[in-house]
């Protein structure tokens, strides 16, 4: 059976191992990016390494446009998370069902694919597009997103699409991420005598309490796409023995910001609640640490060029062209940043992604290919 060359494309992606080296066991991004790499450099498209860590490069393909002076990003990240949990074989990509299986599938292998093909196929059929278009594959989105704040250094463009699994939306929205710890000390003592200890998982537990409190609240402030802003406790840990007074616990959060909601004054909030928790109980010692980390929300206008073209193209493949916005933070705010306005595209369901069981759906990668070209040649 003849496989279309985006799919073969797709399931050679999925063949690499790729996940990032900051994951036990992971090797990180070499071999894919030097795929990526002779891939272009096979086309004759002018290709290029950025060096974000050693031996872990952005691979960077350029097809000129007529208008040199203009610029549209296609961004998709080359890593992928874990296999751990998984209960198919991660790198033997199999088509089944009309979905191809397998890790880095959906998320998001099949969006970077379906880039690379749109890029070789106008240029192997001689088309130039309205304006260069770049594509990054860049390294690291799953753990810091190292590889797009390299990208971004100096970067100039006037629109980006970025590859996530969006079930062919166009994303204008997304929520942002802070990640801190809160850590508590309190004073050991043997359990029979607890009066002479300060129990610090006890303390934590009306810090977890006052946090859900303060989580019920924001539920009444709502973004129209993205909904109420969320906090999670995702992390405990305290104590060292059970007949011990526990005189240490940490918890390490995770909030959804919206935009407009900024870090320094999320984290002001949530020391705020500390502080008020402290004037009850004066034993409470309780600080915050440095975030692990940041990265704040995604929220592109629905007159930027971009999206009007996105929206004007999905009306003509008579898909949904309705802006909508996700849960999920991804490597375009840092572009949308960077002044360059963005938007979020790609094959697939984020239900999919860091899965037991990830795969994507043909059909999507079909038409995202389809997607991705009429867009290029539609951007003026």
């Amino acid at each position: 059976m003849s496989v279309a060359p985006v799919l073969q494309l797709l399931a050679d992606l999925v063949r690499i191992n790729s996940v990032n080296s900051s994951y036990e066991g992971g090797p990180g991004e070499a071999e894919i990016a030097a795929f990526v790499k002779r891939f272009f450099e096979v086309c004759e498209i002018a290709v290029s390494e950025q060096e974000v860590f050693p031996g872990r490069p952005n691979i960077l393909a350029r097809l000129p446009g007529r208008n040199r002076e203009r610029c549209l990003v296609l961004e998709a990240h080359t890593d992928t998370v874990s296999t751990k949990g998984m209960t198919i074989a991660p790198f033997e990509p199999r088509i089944e069902d009309g979905k191809l299986f397998g890790r880095g599938s959906c998320d998001t292998k099949a969006g970077l694919a379906c880039m690379m093909e749109a890029i070789a196929s106008l240029k192997a059929e001689g088309i130039t597009p309205p304006c260069d278009v770049l594509l990054a594959a860049a390294v690291d989105e799953e753990y810091s997103y190292r590889g797009v704040v390299k990208l971004c250094e100096g970067l100039q463009a006037d629109g980006a699409i970025v590859a996530e699994p969006t079930e062919l939306r166009c994303v204008i929205a997304t929520k942002g991420v802070l990640r801190w710890r809160i850590r508590v000390h309190g004073r050991a003592s043997h359990s029979s005598r607890p009066h002479l200890g300060i129990n610090a998982i006890s303390h934590m537990a009306r810090i977890i309490l006052a946090l859900e409190e303060d989580s019920d609240r924001n539920m009444n402030h709502v973004h129209p796409l993205l909904g109420p802003p969320t906090c999670n406790v995702g992390v405990i840990q305290g104590g060292v023995q059970v007949n011990f007074v526990p005189d240490q616990c940490v918890i390490e959060i995770d909030r959804r910001l919206l935009p407009g909601e900024t870090v320094p004054a999320v984290l002001t909030h949530y020391q705020g609640i500390l502080d008020g928790l402290k004037t009850r109980f004066s034993d409470l010692d309780a600080r915050m640490e440095e975030p692990m980390l940041t990265d704040e929300a995604l929220e592109t206008s629905v007159d930027a060029g971009v999206v009007q073209t996105a929206t004007a193209v999905l009306r003509a493949m008579d898909l949904d062209d309705r802006p909508c916005g996700v849960p999920f933070g991804c490597d375009a705010s840092k572009l949308s940043r960077a002044g360059i306005p963005s938007i979020v595209f790609g094959p697939g369901s984020i239900d999919r992604a860091h899965a037991a069981v990830e795969y994507v759906e043909i059909d999507q990668v079909e038409r995202a290919l389809d997607f991705y070209r009429r867009t290029i040649l539609a951007f003026e």
